[in-house]
């Protein structure tokens, strides 16, 4: 393989946590710099990365083939802007930009270039939402009617000393994790008709967003979007209802818990979940009605970046197109402007 010259714009949490760990090993990418302003131990774990004391270092950097803008939401569209310019191709965390305008500016900027854009949506290799896909392709369901999502945490505090808890652009809940489960969605079901939605604070003293229910409505189905940060007791993660059955998923995709104890995604058993937490299906399937466990399918982050290689050495189709993102942050916009009018939006 012919390693692809890669460098890292920040080694804050989805630096130290995702990319660097998938990134490492997977053959095809060379971790070449990692801007690092103040000490978080990056050349402890990767003793053969330069360390860059600035974004500037990686456009500057002549091998740098590929950048990773995983900084701040309020950044992204400065720092992608300047990374295509000075000629590299761009995987961008989620969400694209704040604006729509500005996500398509820097679609036809790379269009320009020649240069590829993508955003890193990691969560649609969750081993729950693949086997939810599949669930849904196989129509084992009949016609599905209801399909509900959650992405609940408890974390009644307000976490000190970080931007995301600072009501500054793209702090806002739905820009987090928002962007997962609206991309999901959207991957299922593609753009909806109309959204509405209701957005707030519940922690005390909170600052910033912190619970969303966001619907989204196509012709025959209603999709449910929820996210809280004070929820103890957690219910389903999905909750899914058809003309001839349900499935019920519980638990996390294990990949975010696992990379945030260092281990590594080539590991034994990686993405495998544990089997209390396979969903239940109940359902009737050519005359035979059957009720039990749906083995979940393994959670595979490292699928993105084997696109990503195979896109930039070999022109394959990318997986996480720029285009998709745009529909992403036309969705974001409505659904903002939905919890401010108390109007539904409608495409």
């Amino acid at each position: 393989m012919d390693p692809i010259k890669t460098g890292i714009a920040s080694y804050g949490m989805s630096g130290m946590v995702f990319h660097a760990p998938l990134l490492h090993v997977n053959p095809g990418f060379d971790i070449v710099k990692i801007v690092e302003r103040s000490y978080k131990g990056s050349k402890e774990r990767y003793p053969n990365v330069d360390i860059a004391p600035s974004y500037e270092a990686l456009l500057q950097d002549k091998k740098i083939e590929l950048i990773i803008v995983n900084t701040p939401d309020a950044t992204h569209f400065e720092f992608c802007k300047k990374a295509i310019e000075a000629g590299k191709h761009v995987v961008v965390e989620k969400p694209f930009t704040i604006k729509y305008a500005d996500a398509v500016t820097l679609v036809e900027l790379s269009k320009r270039n020649g240069k590829m854009l993508s955003v890193f949506q990691n969560r649609r290799w969750d081993g729950d939402y693949l086997t939810v896909k599949k669930v849904i392709e196989g129509n084992l369901l009949g016609r599905l009617v209801s399909f509900e999502s959650h992405f609940d945490r408890y974390r009644n505090f307000i976490q000190p000393d970080t931007w995301k808890e600072e009501p500054n652009a793209g702090a806002e809940i739905v820009y987090n994790l928002g962007a997962h489960m609206i991309d999901q969605a959207y991957e299922l079901f593609g753009v909806p008709k109309s959204v509405s939605a209701d957005i707030g604070i519940q922690r005390t003293n909170g600052k910033v967003d912190d619970f969303y229910n966001i619907i989204l409505r196509y012709d025959h189905l209603h999709a449910s979007l929820k996210a809280s940060y004070m929820v103890r007791e957690e219910g389903p993660r999905y909750i899914l209802h058809g003309t001839e059955g349900s499935f019920l998923k519980w638990g996390l995709d294990p990949q975010e818990a696992d990379l945030k104890s260092g281990k590594y995604p080539n590991e034994p058993g990686w993405g495998v979940e544990s089997k209390k937490f396979w969903g239940k299906l109940n359902t009737d399937q050519n005359g035979v009605h059957y009720t039990g466990r749906i083995e979940t399918l393994p959670g595979n982050y490292q699928a993105y970046y084997e696109n990503i290689y195979e896109v930039i050495r070999n022109g394959a189709e990318l997986i996480v197109k720029p285009e998709q993102s745009l529909d992403l942050m036309r969705i974001i916009e409505g659904v903002i402007e939905s919890n401010k009018t108390g109007n539904m939006m409608r495409f």
